[in-house]
């Protein structure tokens, strides 16, 4: 029997409204998701404007309502975590490693091929006003229930985490921790640059510290936001100036933190354009810079910054593999070392999604969640 619920809806044209949907039964290898809590970020105030009609929301946890006959991963009751990069497991990308790239299911690469990032599960899964629409990301969090495939969700082992703590994790924990531990590949007793101490950037500075940086400097225009980077880890602060082009200025007070050379890693987590080429001045020669922010236009870059034999990398989802990622990043979390309570600012409910928007845009948030009763 279809489930009638309330979801946070976009028509594309750069708002939305909390309205009325029919989720039908799960069949084949899809999941019917109770959802709990669903994480908040940029991505999903810049879908507003995708164009078309769209379920809202790339991050959540949940609980398994209902499975389709295909599924083995995941039962009924089963609290889980979901992921918007749905590997198929068969591709040339999955089989190389790389399932947060999937040449099949992940939404980024199709967008890239011209395709609308929603997904798999047929659009007749979900309707509204008796008409298909796609779930943002192939999940569409923002809604009382979710129909995913099978691969869209991944059991959460630990007691501890709770289902607010566990919505973040699918996006920008994994993107922040994942572009230190799997792509950076971050070293003890290095240095580290984090140019933007939002969500992400928070992640970045935690992974650092996890992973034993010894000197990591936090570089933002917010000072609140800088107090929390050194809650999160942050050794060293840099306030910098909007009239700083490029951050040039901080570069130079970088290489005078790090005995003239500048850092072994720098990672950019603001998403502004103008700073794309920024973490390839603040990282020594043979250094590493990583553009974590997913900057998607055309900028200029001086290609002396890459002198010499400097490493600039822009990896997707921090080359997440869910199923191995995410019981990892939960296992960090019940040591202690990994703090995802502390990230989450304010909580609302999905009729107060508004206030939860303006509060990410106004930068009061590291993050917000909408929580479901």
């Amino acid at each position: 029997m279809s489930i009638q619920c309330k979801a946070a809806i976009s028509v594309g044209d750069g708002k939305f409204t909390i309205e009325t949907i029919k989720v039908n039964p799960p069949k084949g290898d899809e999941v019917l998701v109770k959802m709990k809590a669903s994480g908040l970020c940029h991505t999903d105030h810049d879908s507003l404007t995708w164009g078309m009609p769209i379920v809202l929301g790339h991050e959540g946890a949940g609980i398994v309502e209902a499975i389709g006959e295909d599924v083995e991963n995941v039962k009924v009751g089963d609290e889980v975590i979901l992921n918007w990069a749905t590997p198929c497991y068969t591709c040339f990308q999955c089989q190389e490693g790389n399932q947060h790239i999937c040449e099949n299911n992940s939404p980024v690469i199709a967008s890239h091929a011209g395709k609308f990032p929603g997904g798999h599960v047929a659009k007749e899964g979900t309707t509204w006003n008796g008409e298909a629409i796609e779930r943002s990301f192939n999940i569409g969090t923002l809604s009382e229930y979710t129909l995913v495939r099978s691969s869209a969700v991944v059991k959460k082992h630990s007691e501890k985490l709770s289902f607010e703590a566990a919505s973040i994790v699918c996006c920008g924990v994994m993107t922040g921790c994942g572009s230190v531990f799997n792509t950076a590949n971050v070293t003890l007793g290095s240095s580290v640059v984090v140019l933007g101490t939002g969500g992400v950037g928070l992640n970045v500075i935690q992974a650092a510290r996890i992973s034993g940086a010894a000197k990591i400097i936090a570089i933002d225009i917010n000072e609140n936001r800088l107090k929390m980077a050194q809650e999160f880890g942050a050794t060293d602060i840099i306030i910098a100036n909007r009239e700083d082009k490029g951050l040039m200025k901080a570069s130079e007070k970088v290489k005078a933190m790090t005995d003239g050379r500048g850092a072994d890693f720098a990672f950019e987590c603001t998403a502004v354009p103008a700073l794309g080429a920024a973490p390839l001045a603040m990282v020594r020669n043979a250094g590493t810079a990583v553009q974590v922010s997913g900057i998607e236009e055309e900028i200029t870059i001086d290609m002396r910054l890459f002198e010499w034999d400097k490493k600039y990398i822009n990896p997707l989802y921090g080359a997440a593999r869910p199923e191995i990622d995410f019981p990892k990043l939960e296992a960090l979390y019940d040591k202690g070392d990994l703090m995802l309570d502390e990230m989450i600012t304010n909580t609302y409910t999905l009729d107060s999604l508004q206030n939860a928007f303006d509060d990410m845009l106004s930068g009061k948030n590291a993050k917000g969640v909408i929580v479901f009763d």
